[in-house]
């Protein structure tokens, strides 16, 4: 069975968990930018969390199906449409075939990630099925979708954990969408945190900045307040990774997120932590964002604690399915 596009929007790829295991060979992780937000939809239509999806950019996107599925979309707040109906976010909802999702502008945030119950059934490239869109491979031929595109869907679970309309229940709002009007990111202080002058220090975490329009998948460029070092010396490039926020010569930072590259050698001064991504994801051009630091020990517990939730999600939605 298949997903007729009508309509691609302004920028929906496939995306998946991410591709693993390579960036020693210079190969981006690419995948959601918000991966727990996939793993949180996954689950809302019965697919295992890792199954491939479609990350949706600023809307735009209309499709239908051939036969009958259940779609639920989190991230941002976009008005989504399923025939008549209005989809909140993450909630999962029963589409019959030949009929209309449509996803509007988002209110708040740009990105949401509609997963499909089956999943996009794209080849495996690198122990993926994400779309690398700067070196044109994975996912639906390497690239974003267009209008009348027909991708392939994998079969639909054998249990459902909805047999018609929109589901009663949700997941808890924080997760499936994310997106906020006035974004904080925490953040642990970089490898090159002492590198910078205590006046820029405290401009990190008392100033917003503003989400620059050259910004993409790879990373976030922010105006704002000038990051100046106390040194001049060149650096050595080093690993960087989704969150690492970089800051170049022009003493603007940059945000680095899922198609970033895998080495770097502009100073580190901090990485945003792992459950704050989802937040950073939905950032825009022109809105305002500010940092906050914390603790490394913090960072872990706040994963940890994500986690745990989690998976007693997972069992909530079992039961759901029983």
């Amino acid at each position: 069975m298949k997903a007729i596009v009508e309509r691609a929007g302004f920028l929906t790829s496939v995306q998946d968990l991410g591709r693993t295991g390579f960036r020693q060979f210079g190969v981006s992780a690419s995948g959601a930018l918000d991966p727990f937000a996939l793993r949180v939809a996954n689950l809302l239509v019965g697919n295992n969390a890792a199954a491939a999806a479609l990350e949706i950019t600023l809307g735009g996107l209309r499709l239908h199906f051939e036969d009958e599925r259940i779609v639920a979309c989190c991230g941002g707040e976009f008005d989504v449409r399923v025939g008549p109906k209005s989809l909140p976010t993450g909630h999962a909802a029963w589409v019959h075939a030949g009929e209309e999702v449509k996803f509007g502008r988002p209110q708040i945030g740009c990105r949401c990630w509609l997963a499909i119950a089956g999943g996009i059934d794209v080849a495996v490239v690198l122990r993926s099925c994400s779309t690398d869109l700067r070196a044109q491979f994975g996912g639906f031929e390497g690239r974003t979708l267009r209008d009348g595109d027909v991708l392939p869907l994998g079969t639909r679970p054998g249990s459902s954990p909805l047999a018609t309309g929109i589901s009663t229940w949700t997941a808890p709002h924080d997760w499936a969408s994310p997106a906020k009007r006035v974004p904080v990111l925490r953040f642990i202080p970089g490898v090159d945190w002492n590198r910078f002058n205590a006046r820029s220090l405290r401009r990190l975490t008392s100033e917003a900045f503003a989400v620059s329009p050259d910004s993409d998948r790879m990373g976030v460029r922010l105006d704002g307040p000038k990051l100046e070092r106390v040194d001049n010396v060149d650096l050595i490039s080093e690993a960087v990774a989704p969150g690492t926020i970089q800051v170049p010569p022009s003493g603007k930072p940059i945000l680095l997120l899922g198609d970033c590259q895998t080495i770097g050698g502009y100073p580190k001064i901090g990485h945003v932590i792992t459950v704050d991504l989802g937040v950073a994801a939905q950032l825009r051009a022109g809105e305002h964002a500010r940092f906050s630091e914390v603790s490394l020990a913090d960072a872990h517990r706040l994963l940890l604690e994500r986690e745990r939730e989690f998976q007693r999600f997972r069992v909530g939605i079992d039961l759901q399915n029983s």
